[in-house]
């Protein structure tokens, strides 16, 4: 196991050169890959010891594509931007606390 950060980047670089390998590397995209890499490595680490199985039959919404959960914290047009694409934003549609 790898330390979060060291984690990410070998992930991206993976994901990155499977999608080149494909003839789709403009289907990379850095700010859904980044946010869904930290919010599944917050919801492991809240139910550890789960199978594949058990584990997404208790996050759904982490399995759903659109609407998705990445809705409840970006704008649409926030994920569709060339910008969010490239570099890892932060969500943009945060409610009040």
């Amino acid at each position: 196991m790898y330390p979060p950060l060291e984690a990410l980047d070998r992930f991206s670089r993976t994901l990155k050169a499977y999608a080149e390998a494909r003839g789709k590397s403009g289907l990379y995209h850095e700010t859904i890959t980044h946010a869904y890499f930290f919010l599944i490595r917050e919801r492991m680490a809240r139910t550890p010891g789960l199978g594949w199985d058990e584990f997404a039959r208790r996050n759904p919404d982490l399995l759903e594509w659109k609407p998705g959960i990445l809705s409840h914290y970006y704008h649409e047009a926030t994920l569709r931007s060339d910008l969010a694409r490239g570099v890892f934003l932060f969500p943009d549609k945060c409610g009040a606390i």
